[in-house]
This record gives C-alpha cells, sequence and structure tokens, in this order.
C-alpha cells in the first residue's frame, strides 16, 4: 500500500469555500487524501507525520496563468531594467534608473566579450522611465560603433538597436517592415516595434531565440516558479513548439527535480502553419505529449496589439495622451479565422488585448465565433484588457469569458500611466478587478513574467492595495478584497487554465501543490503582503525548498 504522510501546519488555507481551514492535510501517492485536523487523519489508518511546515502556513501552489518560460533564457544575458530584480540563483540585481546607468553596465558587458563580433544582447530596458528621452541607436551607439548592440524591452515587443546592427542587417530608410521607426527625415531610429520589425534582425534574434529555448532557460524558470510560491505556471505563446522544443519540455519538466507544473499555448508566432486549420490541428495534436506535470494541447494564444507603456496597444478614442495610436499584430478578418479554428478544434484560446480598442475587437470576433459555432465551456480568455471598461466586462459575462488581468502594472507603471500614457480618468480604472467582479466576469491575475516578476503575493499586494511605486493609490474603487485576490492567482487562475480539477485548492482528489509562507496573509498589514518570505512549494508531495540552489 502508498504510504501516507501527513502535513501539519500553523494554518491551511484551503481556497475551498466548504473547507476554508484546516491544520493538517494527508498526501498519498502525490494527491490529496483528506484535509482537516491531526486527529481527523486517524480515519484513514496507518501515516507518517511531517512537521516540517509546523509553524507555516500552507496554501495552495500559486497558479500563473500568464507568463513566459523564456525568461530564463534573458537571465544569460545584462539585466538593464528600471526596478531591482531577483535572479533564478537568488542573487539581487540593481535596476538602471537612468539612461547612464543604462550604458554603463552595456560597456561593461561589451568589455567582458572576446569576440569583436559577438552580438552585445541585454534585456529589461524600458524608456518611459527615462521622462521622454528614448533610447535608440543613437545613444546606444556611445556603447559600440563596431558591436552589433540588441536591448530588449521589458514589455516583449520592442526592441532597440545601434546603428551597426542596422548596418549588418540591412535597414535603412528603403526598409518598409511595418514597426521599423523612422525619423522625420524617413532615417530608421534604431526602435523596432512588433515582431516583424524585431525579425529584421534576425541574425541576433536567432542567438537570443536559442538561449531562450534551451533547457536551461526551462530550468530556471522552474526556480525562479519555485522562489515565488508557484506550482502551477504557463508558457503563453513565446517559446517554440517544434518536436524538439516539446520532447526538450518532456525532459526537463517530466524530471522529479523540476518544480512545477507547466501548461504550454500554442502559437505559430514563431513558425509552424499558417493555414489556420493546420494551425488549429496542430495544436491539438499536442495533447498526445502531455503528463501529470506537463500540459499541451489545451490552449492557443492570439496577440492583437502592443503594450501601453509602449505606446503600441490600440486605444478607443481619445487614444494616447500625445494623441497617438498603437498597432495592430494581426487584421482583423485574420484573427476571426485563427479564433474560429483554434476554436472548433476544442481549444480555449488566449487573446492577448492590451488596449480597449483591442478588447472590442474580441469581444466582437468571439460573438461572432459563437454565433457560427456555439460551444459550452469553451473558456476564451481575454489577455491584460487592462482598460476594459463596464460595459466591455458585461459583454465578456454575456459571452462566458475570462479575464487574466495584468494588475502588477499599477505598481509598475502606474505613475506613468498618470502624466504619460491614458491620463488620471483611465488610469484610475485600469486593470478594473472590483468591476469585473461586479459584473459576473471569471477573473483571474498575472504577471506577464518577464514583464514583472513571477509572484503570487506580489499580484495578490497589487490588488489590494492598488499602490503605484511612487506610493500614490490608483482607483481605490477597483480594489478587491484578499479572499478574491488569492482565489485570482489559484482556483481561478487554474480554472484558465483547464485544470482547476486538479489544482488551485487543498481538497481531497487535487495534486498535492502547495505554496509554504512563513506568515499568514491573513494576519498581517495589506501593504506588507508582497514582503511575506516563501519558503518553498510542494509539488505533488514532494518538497522544494527555495534556498537558491538548484539544477540548471
Amino acid at each position: 500500500m502508498t504510504e501516507t504522510t501527513v502535513f501539519t501546519a500553523t494554518k491551511i488555507i484551503t481556497m475551498n469555500d466548504s473547507q476554508p481551514e484546516a491544520s493538517a492535510v494527508a498526501v498519498r501517492g502525490g494527491r490529496i487524501l483528506a484535509v482537516g485536523s491531526l486527529d481527523e487523519m486517524e480515519a484513514w489508518g496507518s501515516f507518517s507525520i511531517d512537521n516540517t511546515f509546523c509553524d507555516k502556513v500552507l496554501l495552495p501552489g500559486f497558479v500563473e496563468a500568464h507568463s513566459h518560460s523564456v525568461v530564463g533564457g534573458f537571465w544569460e544575458y545584462p539585466y538593464v531594467g528600471h526596478f531591482d530584480r531577483v535572479a533564478p540563483d537568488g542573487r539581487h540585481i540593481t535596476g538602471c534608473r537612468s539612461i547612464a546607468a543604462v550604458i554603463e553596465r552595456l560597456r561593461a558587458a561589451d568589455a567582458d566579450l572576446d569576440d569583436p563580433e559577438e552580438p552585445l544582447i541585454a534585456w529589461g530596458l524600458d524608456p518611459i522611465y527615462f521622462s521622454g528621452e528614448s533610447v535608440r541607436a543613437a545613444t546606444l551607439d556611445r556603447v559600440s560603433t563596431t558591436r552589433p548592440v540588441y536591448v530588449h524591452h521589458m514589455s516583449g515587443h520592442i526592441v532597440s538597436v545601434n546603428t551597426t546592427l542596422m548596418r549588418h542587417e540591412g535597414i535603412d530608410a528603403e526598409s518598409e517592415t511595418v514597426g521599423i521607426v523612422k525619423d522625420g527625415s524617413g532615417q530608421p531610429v534604431g526602435e523596432l516595434q512588433g515582431m516583424p520589425a524585431i525579425m529584421s534582425v534576425r541574425s541576433v534574434f536567432e542567438r537570443l531565440w536559442s538561449s531562450l529555448n534551451a533547457s536551461t532557460a526551462k530550468w530556471r524558470f522552474g526556480h525562479i516558479a519555485r522562489n515565488a510560491g508557484v506550482t502551477t505556471a504557463s508558457e503563453l505563446g513565446a517559446a517554440a513548439v517544434t518536436p524538439e522544443a516539446i520532447r526538450q519540455w518532456q525532459l526537463v519538466v517530466n524530471d522529479p527535480a523540476f518544480p512545477a507544473r507547466i501548461v504550454i499555448a500554442y502559437s505559430n508566432r514563431f513558425g509552424g502553419p499558417s493555414d489556420p486549420a493546420q494551425m488549429a490541428a496542430q495544436a491539438a495534436r499536442l495533447a498526445e505529449h502531455s503528463s501529470d506535470k506537463l500540459r499541451l494541447g489545451t490552449i492557443a494564444k492570439i496577440w492583437l496589439d502592443g503594450s501601453i507603456q509602449g505606446f503600441t496597444a490600440r486605444l478607443r478614442w481619445p487614444y494616447y495622451l500625445n494623441g497617438t495610436n498603437g498597432l495592430w499584430y494581426i487584421a482583423p478578418e485574420r484573427f476571426r479565422e485563427e479564433l474560429l479554428a483554434y476554436h472548433n478544434a476544442g481549444l480555449t484560446v488566449h487573446v492577448h488585448a492590451n488596449g480597449d480598442e483591442a478588447t472590442d475587437l474580441l469581444l466582437d470576433t468571439v460573438e461572432q465565433v459563437l454565433l457560427a459555432s456555439p460551444r459550452p465551456d469553451h473558456r476564451h480568455t481575454a489577455q491584460h484588457n487592462q482598460l476594459a471598461s463596464a460595459d466591455q466586462f458585461r459583454r465578456m459575462a454575456r459571452l462566458g469569458m475570462s479575464a487574466n488581468m495584468f494588475i502588477n502594472h499599477i505598481y509598475y507603471w502606474g505613475d506613468q500611466h498618470l502624466t504619460e500614457t491614458v491620463g488620471p480618468e483611465r488610469a484610475d480604472r485600469m486593470n478594473a478587478l472590483a468591476t469585473a467582479k461586479r459584473t459576473g466576469v471569471q477573473f483571474s491575475m498575472h504577471s506577464d513574467e518577464m514583464v514583472t516578476p513571477l509572484g503570487g503575493l506580489m499580484l495578490v499586494w497589487s490588488a489590494v492595495n492598488r499602490v503605484t511605486a511612487t506610493g500614490q493609490v490608483l482607483g481605490k474603487q477597483e480594489r478587491i478584497s484578499l479572499h478574491d485576490a488569492l482565489r485570482a492567482v489559484t482556483v481561478d487562475a487554474a480554472y484558465q487554465l483547464k485544470m482547476d480539477h486538479e489544482v488551485g485548492t487543498i481538497e481531497c482528489g487535487k495534486w498535492a501543490d502547495f505554496a509554504v509562507l512563513e506568515a499568514d496573509p491573513f494576519a498581517v498589514d495589506a501593504m506588507a503582503l508582497k514582503d511575506i518570505p516563501v519558503w518553498g512549494v510542494v509539488l505533488a508531495g514532494k518538497l522544494h525548498p527555495a534556498d537558491g540552489r538548484g539544477r540548471e
């Protein structure tokens, strides 16, 4: 008979409304056998007691329904983001809070490269913090005029390059690719917006792409998840889904030492068939490669627009404060064809729609698809929908859709949204979680790692407080309760990944996946939520401490 282990804890927050709290949980064969008090475990016969967590608090492992494993590959390169960041191995990396600091870090990285022709790749840049100053070729030429320099923006939607790289790739005044930004005289300035433009520097992107999809990147992502208390994470369309890539995913994630479950969304953004029916068929076939820890063939990803902080998201009138509007990443008719094909193949489609005009297109198209091909429990999910209005949330509810909200924007870019992108009124209602709840929309929250750091507690803190980096409260009326915030990073996020029957609550029959905290979220001040230390995770009953050590 399989051995039964009972874990005791100061408190077990189950997120199961039928049994909200407990002090012991029995695990057999990696699954939850029973939840309750230690005395109540006696009904299941003999068991061993594990008191490792007797002074800690257990929650369901956090579920991240919009993240990108490729962040593990970016950590091979210098980080030049504004905010401090913790590396997968626990190192604290100081942010670059000025253009001078960015240049200094890039120059140091340049000096460390032995091969004079090797491109300098960096990531995390976000010029919106630099008071209107851009970081383009003129700036990056101060780093090197001989070596190609490629700097990926934090949003993931924009890249800055130097003159040398543009010259190597033949980017000039004659280049017609949408997203290659040019000055008033028609000359490219060294900013590439959107994937078609980014792919115009193919030689460097392919080098980066190899790093992003390497097995070491996947292991680093697993360590990031473990350290944040996340036991189920997603790769939402930014990684390769080729046969070789899938084999690599299987080798890494199915390794008993890998500390998380991974859900991979299909996308042909980086290769694959272009016919929507073939895309959908290929996506559905991936299900045969699934395992208990690796899930494929259930979700597809489509991008409609860019990012608000990068001024590339599509907004309703009156657009951005500077009078411009963003980019469409896909034509409306093509979007309808892809959505319908995935829908008919039985997949749940997660659609990137940052701006409210993009949300309009999403809702119109989902409505058309459902009229043409009704399907219950489709769970199509609006990703980001940061400026969604009450009328749009009501439509989502009527259509049976879910919303995954980018609540971390309030902290990381809230101050900039107030004064530089959309102004006070729209910034005040960004990521309107209270409105989503009031209108009956099933919702979760996400980090969009690499864009902001993975972490359920930071998401919860942002949703409960709505405080910007400078301490301003943005949209007090859109705060939600701690209980609702915890649901949004556990069972409600699992719902959007079609895994709520397996993870997201601590109850009999589900996987024994726990986030282990050093304090009770309900016992600390709301402003201290993000600072609760994470001991690590339990995955299928196996302990994975967040000790900064791990295999790569």
